[in-house]
């Protein structure tokens, strides 16, 4: 009987551990403003969530998932059942609701657990004490008015944030706005590219072929420890990432450079394909897994740490791919924090930073040379409008227009004026959760 008390003890201590973690996460992320890739490995690499097992961190990444995808409805439901919001002190009680509201609405966790361990966070912090009443009350009616609460919202509209939602409407009309709201509520497909012998590997992972070459899995597991990572077989890419460097046609021996290389998968592909790439970021840090991950694949490229608006080539290249700065808002799917983090008010700076990257990299190349242009960002200011003043700038600069057979025959990825445009809502699948692609833009020109 003791045995199995202290076991009982052990895995509550765990999932307890677990949601402390889930809710240090999203106060850094929704309070401070921290992004979510550069703030959870840390905490679960720190104190004593460093000694949670792998099916509870995953369980974390699960929630802090949950909560941000489905943010809106959260506050929502949240917000019907309480009549005033606590104190700004508490701030913290708004984290232990999310975070207990995520496993109730949205997860197979058993709500009794959900009420519990959210109350015992509350009862651990002095200040939040007071409220552990209202914890328990909240989330206990939560799991009674489920369904009531679910039914009467409109999911992807509250998931969105207006300027967000506003902006997409505007670009691309209501029903796709919504269509790529549906998307950012699923977790998405594990996306790979491979070096060589893509059906091969598909049977060995279990993995779909998509049109465009890559390969689109539900992952169980750590992905370092799935079969071909450690020998360098693969790297994770989502599918319309992987686009824009095979727009650059046989590279073979060619002086290619990829700016704004970080993290790195179209320098692995480049590389891959025979180029003598030049991998210029500003980010040393980023830099540095760029040449770990090119070290674990086998494959070498010039890595250059510096600023491109106050950097100059030895000689031009024979071709460029840069993929600029830019809003992101197109990787939603997969940076679930984005949207929460941003207002929409630092587009016009990136876009005239789009700008000035674009004028110099078209100066770096040869007569002759191709430039591909991309951003993984929805919005036409980064995006078309960048190509079309490009064009009207450079006398002699020409669009060479993108073919569906170079992107596997999918001819709704590419513009009437032959750009690629792919969007959360394409590449659809019977299963959902392996429907999909992240926003991007890709333009190819050709110097005069």
């Amino acid at each position: 009987m003791s045995s199995k008390r202290s076991q009982s003890a052990d895995l509550a201590q765990a999932g307890l551990a677990a949601r402390r973690v889930a809710v240090d996460i999203l106060e850094s992320v929704t309070d401070r403003g921290r992004r979510l890739e550069d703030v959870l490995e840390s905490a679960l690499n720190a104190g004593a969530a460093s000694a949670l097992i792998a099916k509870d961190r995953a369980l974390v990444r699960a929630i802090v998932g949950t909560a941000l995808r489905r943010k809106g409805q959260i506050t929502d439901a949240l917000g019907r059942l309480m009549k005033s919001r606590p104190p700004a002190k508490a701030h913290r009680l708004d984290h232990i609701l999310a975070v207990g509201a995520a496993q109730i609405l949205f997860m197979d966790v058993p709500d009794h657990a959900a009420v519990s361990l959210a109350v015992t966070q509350a009862v651990a912090e002095p200040r939040l004490r007071p409220f552990k009443n209202l914890v328990n009350g909240v989330l206990r009616n939560l799991g009674r008015q489920r369904d009531a609460i679910l039914s009467g919202q409109d999911a992807e509209r509250l998931n969105t944030p207006d300027w967000l939602w506003q902006r997409w409407e505007k670009a691309y009309g209501p029903e796709n706005a919504r269509r790529f709201a549906a998307m950012h509520a699923l977790e998405p497909s594990l996306d790979i590219t491979v070096r060589s012998d893509p059906g091969g590997w598909a049977e060995r992972l279990g993995a779909a072929v998509l049109p465009t070459g890559s390969l689109r899995l539900i992952p169980s597991g750590p992905i370092d420890r799935l079969d071909g990572f450690a020998e360098g077989a693969w790297w994770v890419q989502d599918a319309a990432a992987a686009l824009p460097a095979r727009l650059l046609g046989d590279i073979a021996g060619k002086r290619v450079a990829d700016l704004c290389a970080a993290p790195g998968g179209k320098t692995a592909q480049l590389a891959a394909a025979g180029a003598n790439v030049t991998a210029v970021d500003i980010s040393a840090a980023r830099l540095k897994r760029v040449e770990e991950n090119l070290a674990r694949l086998g494959l070498g490229a010039e890595i250059v740490a510096a600023d491109l608006t106050d950097w100059t080539p030895e000689a031009p290249f024979d071709a460029i791919l840069l993929d600029a700065p830019c809003s992101a808002t197109g990787t939603v799917r997969r940076h679930p924090d984005l949207p929460w983090r941003r207002s929409g008010t630092e587009i016009e700076s990136l876009a005239a930073l789009q700008a000035e990257m674009l004028r110099q990299a078209l100066s770096w190349l040869k007569p002759g040379g191709e430039i591909v242009y991309c951003t993984c960002s929805l919005e036409p200011e980064e995006g078309e409008a960048q190509v079309a003043r490009a064009l009207q700038e450079m006398p002699g600069l020409e669009r060479r227009p993108i073919e569906a057979g170079e992107i596997g025959g999918l001819a709704d990825l590419v513009t009437a004026d032959g750009d690629l445009r792919t969007l959360p809502c394409h590449l659809s699948s019977a299963e959902a959760r392996l429907s999909g692609l992240d926003g991007f833009f890709a333009a190819r020109l050709r110097r005069p």
